[in-house]
């Protein structure tokens, strides 16, 4: 292996680890939920809330971020260090300090505005390095995201550790996240062209089809991703009590979802695979259709025997997250090279604004139809990014992505 070839892979180590842990914080009450329900007296909205305000705080973060141009104009690297840093600090705040649902709520917020600036920018920075193999190595950094988001689970599921404490140790894995882009992170030989603030770029990826395709495709993708990752830890935990069984084949609740989620980093590796070899199209399409599957059929082993909603649940794990990279290696291939940063902004920011709507839709359903049916909803969105897809497929433009091989 020659010296640049290894550097690339160094850099894509580097950074897909920093990611992992940047993103500890994301879930963490969501991981404690139970906890927080019984200590504050939270109900469904309440439960809800903790989650749909890390979003909000994200989605606020990423405007501002895509309307200054922020990861173009400024240095990804310190942006990314100085994010994950201020996210691990404001999660560790409401570990200290939160004695209810309205000091948590504003704390939730800040952590999701701060790691607005941890997630883009890396992805910039992947670009940097690649060129050849950019689906694999963005799915692989997105793979370090899908363990990162599901790490909480693991800390409440295999220690046992209380709550606030869980959610120290949390924002301690983010502090190491700064402490390694700091350390080993680089820009790549690839640098992208120097950029000047311009606030018309933060719609720009909407006026250009091709790029405005891609991003429909990415707004199916996420309405299921996060409504998903942030209920099956409760629905499994339903499900093992309607079903009247001890464990998830030795598994407690949390540990199964964090299992659940974490396979996504699978689906990553395979989805970045069969992406560069078969194009960006096909592998969206193939991801979309069975999560879509998985989303309807999920909630018919409600009750069933453990290993069976276990088994569909890691399958939805897996196929959920399988395309998110590719969505966002599409917009690198298709925006302006100088606003590469602000356009995946852009796109994070809008995606993120529909969790907000299928987080929330959730609980209700489950109060009108019951957990058999609730997450067949989240099928809508993978259907109409098929749609889009498809349609990105057949323009003449879609050759310039993965290559030629659309």
């Amino acid at each position: 292996m020659t010296a640049e070839p290894r550097a690339r892979w160094q850099a894509l180590g580097a950074l897909a680890v920093a990611e992992l842990l940047a993103l500890a914080p994301w879930f963490g009450a969501s991981a404690v939920i139970g906890a927080l329900r019984e200590e504050w007296q939270l109900g469904s909205a309440g439960a809800a809330g903790l989650t749909i305000t890390v979003q909000l705080g994200f989605i606020l973060g990423t405007l501002a971020s895509a309307l200054g141009n922020l990861p173009d104009v400024w240095s990804p690297r310190r942006l990314m260090a100085g994010s994950a840093a201020a996210a691990a600090l404001a999660n560790a705040a409401l570990a200290l300090w939160a004695e209810g649902p309205g000091t948590a709520l504003v704390l939730r917020g800040v952590t999701g505005l701060c790691l607005a600036g941890a997630y883009p920018p890396a992805m910039k920075l992947m670009a940097t390095w690649f060129r050849e193999g950019r689906g694999l190595a963005i799915g692989i950094l997105i793979g370090g995201l899908t363990v990162g988001s599901a790490s909480p689970y693991l800390i409440r599921g295999v220690a046992g550790l209380p709550w606030r404490e869980t959610l120290l140790v949390a924002s301690a894995l983010g502090l190491l996240a700064s402490v390694i882009v700091v350390l080993f992170v680089r820009e790549g030989p690839h640098r992208l062209p120097p950029a000047r603030f311009d606030v018309r770029m933060a719609a720009a990826v909407f006026r250009d089809r091709p790029s405005r395709l891609a991003c429909f495709g990415y707004f199916g993708h996420m309405w299921e991703l996060y409504a998903m990752w942030t209920w099956i830890g409760v629905f499994l935990g339903e499900s093992m009590r309607a079903s009247a069984a001890g464990s998830y084949l030795g598994l407690n609740a949390s540990s199964a979802t964090f299992l659940v989620i974490a396979s996504g980093a699978i689906g990553c590796y395979l989805g970045g695979l069969a992406s560069d070899a078969w194009g960006r199209t096909r592998s969206t399409m193939a991801a979309m259709g069975l999560s879509g599957l998985c989303a309807i059929a999920i909630g018919l082993t409600f009750g069933g025997p453990p290993w069976l909603t276990l088994a569909v649940a890691i399958v939805w794990g897996v196929s959920v997250i399988a395309d998110s990279a590719q969505f966002s290696t599409a917009v690198t291939e298709l925006a302006p090279p100088a606003y590469i940063g602000t356009a995946l902004t852009t796109q994070t920011c809008v995606g993120f604004a529909l969790t907000m709507a299928s987080i929330w839709l959730i609980p209700p359903l489950v109060r009108l139809v019951g957990w058999p049916w609730a997450f067949a909803a989240l099928a809508i969105g993978p259907a109409l990014g098929v749609l889009a897809m498809g349609r990105l497929r057949s323009l003449p433009e879609a050759a310039r992505m993965a290559g030629g091989r659309r």
